[in-house]
């Protein structure tokens, strides 16, 4: 039987394995997705061979612990700096970022837009920054402290602290920070974000299945809104045919994961 799992901390909340374990049920495949905590970064590929695995997903906050740990990076991942899916290979554990392209699929939606601003500074705002600049979106990056921006400062992204920050209109807010997930705290000072949200026309947060403090004001404030919970999908889908190595059509994979949000 082939073995999948989901790697970050927490997990317990991560439908992952609903997607991925009704995928494998749906195409026939002997295989399972579970569930693993892992509190010490530096055990996130020792604890991929100890589990005999044949591919895993990475979430925070190890995403960035991941890329430096594989064996080898492919694809867009070399440029973010951050890997969200391992793939075994042999003996070699592969290191792959589908957040990027899980993400632009999940805004196809919210139109033309010219500007971006991103909240927060980890493995899954480097991605979204990195794919938004790939589709010719203007990225900022917008962190509580300077702490995590040397990779975007390196990148030739504009990114500033809330200190010096220079409000000015940006089509779409997004929050990659864990504010609101387990509290009701917002990603910046609230009067910031209500001037950002007063000049915006769209509004994304990377946290699932809730409406968040973030999301909520932004849907009071009259902007277009969507939570993680497409990019998830598609993160899922594009992870899945690295696993298997593009036996399926996209759409086939995306039509039984999908069927995975309705209980």
């Amino acid at each position: 039987m082939l073995l999948f799992s989901i790697f970050g901390e927490p997990v317990t909340h991560s439908i992952s394995p609903r997607l991925h374990n009704n995928a494998m049920c749906d195409l026939k495949i002997n295989g399972c997705y579970v569930r693993q905590a892992i509190t010490e970064p530096s055990m996130l590929i020792p604890t991929f061979h100890a589990m005999q695995l044949d591919g895993a997903n990475v979430t925070v906050p190890h995403k960035e612990v991941a890329f430096a740990q594989c064996d080898e990076v492919r694809g867009i991942a070399q440029n973010i700096g951050a890997v969200n899916t391992l793939v075994k290979e042999k003996n070699k554990v592969i290191g792959y970022n589908t957040d990027a392209e899980g993400f632009y699929k999940a805004i196809a939606s919210f139109g033309e837009m010219q500007n971006a601003l991103i909240l927060g500074a980890g493995g899954t705002a480097k991605a979204i920054a990195i794919i938004l600049r790939q589709y010719g979106i203007k990225t900022h990056i917008l962190n509580r402290s300077t702490s995590r921006l040397d990779f975007f400062k390196e990148q030739g992204f504009a990114c500033t602290t809330w200190e010096n920050f220079e409000i000015k209109p940006y089509d779409l807010i997004i929050n990659t920070t864990s504010a609101g997930l387990k509290d009701i705290s917002l990603p910046c000072p609230e009067l910031l974000l209500e001037t950002l949200f007063s000049q915006a026309k769209y509004a994304f947060d990377v946290i699932y299945n809730q409406s968040t403090p973030f999301l909520t004001k932004a849907h009071h404030l009259g902007l277009t809104c969507k939570d993680g919970k497409e990019m998830l999908l598609y993160q899922a889908v594009l992870a899945f045919d690295l696993f298997f190595h593009q036996r399926f059509t996209l759409n086939t994979i995306e039509a039984s994961m999908r069927k995975a949000f309705e209980y």
